[in-house]
C-alpha cells in the first residue's frame, strides 16, 4: 500500500490506525505537496514527517517539489473557495503521482493522510482517488479515523511528538481567501537572509533543534510566546530627489509612513543623527560597523547579508534605550546636509511563537 502524506500531523494517528488494520500489508509513505509555498515550509513539513514515519518504521518517499507545474494547473482558480475547485484540482495533481509511483513500486492500493484533515471535503477526496484509480486500474481505500474521538486523538499525539503544527493547508491561494493577513506576512522573507520570527526559516531551524534534541535524549519543553511581530513592506529615503543606499532596522516604524524635512545643520563628521519631530533616527556605516563588530563596504551589502536579528535588536536597544521603541533607525553609506524624504511602510502584529524551553 502506498500512503500519500500531506503533513505529520494527519499522518500520525492516521499510520497508527493503518497498521492497526492491515497489519499483514507493506506501507511505503509518499510526502508528496508541491503545492506547499514556500519551499522552507516543504522542507519543515517533510523533515518532521520522517520522523513520524521513523516512529512507525515505514519506509519514506518524498516526490519532487514540483511548483511551477502545480502552479501553471491553478490557472483561473485562483479564487475558488476552499473545498472548491482548486482543491479539486490540486487532490488530482497530487494522486495522480501517488498512482503513478505506486504502479512502479508493484503497488495496487493507495491512500491518503489528508482524509484525516478536518479542513478538507472527505467526498472530494474519495472521488478524486476513484476518479485516478480507475484511470490506473488501481484501488484505493478510504478509512475514516476522524469519527469516534478520532481527531482528539490525533492532536493528543501531536502534542506527545512534539510536532510542527502549521497554521494553513499549504497553498498560497488558501492563505488569501481565509484572509489571514499575519500568515501573508510570516511568509515574507526578506532578501537579507536574515531569519525573522514566526518566518518559515524560523520555524525550520526550530524544529531542527527540536529533532536535535529528542535524537540526544535531551529533556525540553516547546513553549508558546505572545510576542509584537513585524514585517517591512516597503521602505526608501531620498536625498535632494534620489534614492540613495538605506538599511531599516526590525521594528522601524513611520506612523504616516512618510516624512519629508531638511537637513541642514549637521556637525563635522556626524554619526548619528536624529530628527525628533518624526523620531528618525540615521547612522552611518562606520558607526554601525563600530556598534556591531561588523565590517561591510558599504548599505548595498547589509541588503544581502543582514546581521542576525538578535544583533539588530542589540543595536536597536543601543541607539535607542527605549525597551518599547518603535522609532524608524535608517542606517546610510554617509550622513550629509540634503532635502530629506524618508518612506517606511511597515506592519507590527500581535503574534504567537514556539520557543525551546530547558526549565523541566
Amino acid at each position: 500500500m502506498l500512503v500519500h502524506i500531506c503533513c505529520s500531523v494527519d499522518c500520525d494517528y492516521f499510520l497508527f490506525r493503518l497498521k492497526q488494520d492491515y497489519p499483514n500489508d507493506e506501507i511505503i509513505g509518499l510526502f508528496y505537496d508541491p503545492n506547499i509555498h514556500p519551499y522552507s515550509e516543504f522542507l519543515l513539513r517533510y523533515k518532521d514527517t520522517q520522523k513520524i514515519c521513523k516512529k512507525y518504521n515505514i519506509k519514506l518517499l518524498c516526490g519532487e517539489y514540483d511548483f511551477e507545474n502545480w502552479l501553471k494547473g491553478t490557472s483561473g482558480l485562483e479564487f475558488e473557495p476552499e473545498k472548491g475547485k482548486r482543491c479539486a484540482y490540486c487532490f488530482d495533481f497530487r494522486f495522480a503521482s501517488t498512482a503513478n509511483l505506486a504502479k512502479n513500486l508493484g503497488q495496487n492500493l493507495i491512500t491518503t493522510t489528508l482524509l484525516m484533515s478536518p479542513k478538507k471535503e472527505f467526498s472530494q477526496l474519495i472521488s478524486s482517488m476513484d476518479k485516478i484509480c480507475q484511470i490506473n486500474k488501481l484501488k484505493f481505500i478510504a478509512p475514516d479515523y476522524r469519527k469516534f474521538g478520532g481527531t482528539n486523538e490525533q492532536m493528543k499525539m501531536a502534542r506527545k511528538d512534539n510536532l510542527y503544527h502549521q497554521n494553513y493547508c499549504g497553498c498560497m491561494f488558501g492563505l488569501n481567501l481565509d484572509n489571514r493577513a499575519k500568515m501573508l506576512y510570516e511568509l515574507q522573507e526578506p532578501i537579507s537572509k536574515q531569519i525573522q520570527f514566526n518566518s518559515p526559516k524560523y520555524r525550520l531551524n526550530l524544529y531542527k533543534k527540536v529533532y536535535k534534541f529528542e535524537k540526544k535524549g535531551i529533556k525540553f519543553n516547546l513553549e508558546k510566546y505572545q510576542i509584537l511581530n513585524y514585517r517591512l513592506k516597503r521602505a526608501f529615503v531620498r536625498m535632494d530627489g534620489k534614492i540613495c543606499d538605506s538599511y531599516f532596522l526590525f521594528y522601524s516604524l513611520l506612523k504616516r509612513k512618510k516624512s519629508n524635512f531638511v537637513l541642514q545643520n549637521l556637525k563635522p563628521k556626524e554619526q548619528i543623527y536624529r530628527h525628533k519631530k518624526d523620531e528618525i533616527v540615521f547612522i552611518d556605516l562606520a558607526k554601525f560597523n563600530e556598534l556591531t563588530n561588523s565590517n561591510y563596504k558599504s548599505v548595498r551589502e547589509i541588503y544581502f547579508n543582514a546581521l542576525k536579528l538578535k544583533k539588530e535588536l542589540n543595536l536597536r536597544q543601543k541607539i535607542n534605550p527605549n525597551f518599547y521603541d518603535l522609532g524608524v533607525i535608517v542606517v546610510l553609506d554617509e550622513i550629509k546636509p540634503a532635502k530629506f524624504e524618508v518612506f517606511c511602510d511597515a506592519q507590527i502584529y500581535s503574534d504567537t511563537i514556539q520557543k525551546i524551553s530547558q526549565n523541566i
